[in-house]
């Protein structure tokens, strides 16, 4: 289906895409998608897809967004201590500089692929005096 118009999007009974389908921001109460899901502390919790929202798109395919029944969306698991420990340690990798090995106090550009110091010994990479 591409080049899809707004009136294509509107398939409630589900009969053309074979999921209930509506435009863009206009889902009906007790469907949401998996960030609006989050948002409220919630999961889908392993249920079927419920429905389908489309997004028009001028050149290519339509943006597509999975719905889930709010009523049937589990709680979000909570964060174990392993896990929030592995989740500390791989982001202190990602700003450690791995030039000076020092901890950069953010995350190290990957254009780069060092701290900023390390990269420009010089002074300011944009060539302005300092």
């Amino acid at each position: 289906m591409s080049r899809a118009k707004w009136a294509d999007c509107f398939d409630p009974m589900g009969r053309v895409h074979g999921l209930p389908t509506f435009p863009w921001r206009l889902a009906p109460d007790g469907l949401a998608t998996r960030r609006q899901l989050r948002a409220l502390g919630l999961r889908p919790g392993g249920q079927d897809i419920a429905g389908q929202v489309l997004r028009p798109r001028r050149r290519r395919d339509p943006l597509t967004a999975y719905l889930y029944r709010v009523d049937q969306a589990k709680p979000v698991r909570p964060m174990t201590p392993a896990k929030t420990a592995a989740l500390e340690r791989a982001n202190t990798a990602r700003r450690t500089c791995p030039a000076c090995r020092t901890d950069a106090g953010y995350v190290i550009p990957s254009s780069l692929g060092m701290c900023v110091p390390c990269a420009y010994p010089g002074g300011n990479p944009d060539g302005a005096p300092a």
